[in-house]
């Protein structure tokens, strides 16, 4: 296989079959006044389609929950006038040959008191905790977690009825779902804290109610990461072996494909065991699933480093294409590159990576 024809070979699970393995990445935008999305945002995925991108997920959106959001301009998934501008963003993005599905995005107690559309609603917390030993919130109750569970559940079903490809859970960087994985965070003491394997529980809930109301063809996929954006360096499996017993649980569940973030890709997860494979990869080989990965693709920073210098210059991608080739990973996320080159998919599918520009965080404001 010659050099780019890797990332452009069709990907089929269940419903979806997408023309090729570059997936757009979720990132936040906070331009959809009163929680809309409008005609600016539909224009925006549409264009990301045009580009050639093989799936979108969209920006994080808020499930049907009060707290889920602190930021009045990030998008709600329900609510008959934000899921009009949805059904037309769909609409869009169909109209360019492309698919997409909408990122579930519960922000749990990184939602400040206060803030979002809702000030009056308090902030949902595992058990109050910020990280380990500072708690800032009262935890959540049995009701609570139901109501979390349900709003999940409504939104994912609204993504079907709307004629999305399927949908994306946000369990990863310190939020909701990934709060109750991480120890840091969650000291409960029922059938949601404790051990490891406990502490997946809530993430596999989610996931079951999901299930529930999309039905069996409905692709289910699953962010997570190692890292928090309270903690750089935290993990939840240290070995491949805890991987394992935080994955089965969602397995069993009926989540399809694990979306792995990573600042890097190319970083190994594990280096002690001599194995260069990152998250994604040991995650398709423990679990037997399609994986995503992502991480500073085609640029020389990663997002944590680009936003605090002028730029991110654009790199090559030839050890994206030995790790692709040899089967680490089935899709490959592309972020922050995509901002500034709607047709990345395009120009390196026709070789011109010499005529992507780099990412200027500065230029953000006036990019569609």
């Amino acid at each position: 296989m010659s050099n780019t024809e890797v990332l452009f070979k069709p990907f089929r699970l269940k419903s979806l079959v997408l023309p090729n393995r570059i997936v757009m990445a979720p990132m936040t935008r906070s331009k959809s006044p009163d929680q809309i999305p409008n005609d600016q945002v539909a224009a925006y995925y549409r264009a990301r389609a045009e580009g050639g991108v093989g799936l979108i997920l969209t920006e994080g959106t808020a499930p049907e929950h009060k707290s889920a959001t602190n930021d009045v301009n990030v998008p709600h998934f329900h609510g008959e006038e934000s899921l009009r501008g949805w059904g037309e963003v769909v609409k869009e993005v169909k109209a360019a040959g492309g698919h997409i599905m909408p990122q579930l995005w519960h922000q749990g107690v990184v939602r400040h008191p206060g803030t979002g559309p809702y000030p009056e609603q308090r902030s949902m917390s595992p058990s109050g905790l910020a990280k380990k030993d500072k708690k800032v919130a009262e935890p959540m109750t049995d009701a609570d977690i139901a109501d979390v569970i349900a709003g999940f559940a409504n939104s994912a079903r609204y993504a079907r009825e709307l004629g999305f490809d399927g949908v994306e859970l946000h369990g990863a960087h310190g939020y909701l779902i990934d709060q109750f994985v991480w120890e840091g965070t969650n000291a409960r003491a029922d059938k949601y804290g404790g051990s490891l394997a406990q502490r997946a529980n809530f993430a596999a809930d989610v996931t079951r109610a999901v299930r529930k109301e999309v039905g069996p063809d409905f692709p289910i996929l699953l962010r997570f990461s190692q890292w928090k954006q309270q903690d750089f360096t935290a993990k939840l499996a240290q070995s491949p072996q805890e991987l394992e017993i935080i994955l089965k649980p969602l397995i069993e569940a009926g989540v399809d494909i694990f979306h792995c973030s990573t600042r890097r890709f190319w970083e190994p997860e594990f280096p002690e065991l001599n194995s260069d494979m990152n998250l994604a990869g040991w995650t398709k080989k423990i679990s037997g699933l399609p994986t995503i990965s992502v991480g500073s693709v085609s640029l020389n920073a990663d997002f944590i480093s680009a936003f605090r210098q002028a730029t991110a210059e654009v790199s090559g991608i030839e050890r994206l294409i030995e790790m692709m080739e040899r089967g680490d990973f089935d899709l490959i996320a592309v972020g922050r590159a995509l901002i500034v080159n709607p047709d990345w998919a395009n120009k390196v599918r026709a070789g011109k990576l010499n005529e992507l520009t780099p990412y200027d965080p500065k230029s953000l404001a006036t990019l569609v």
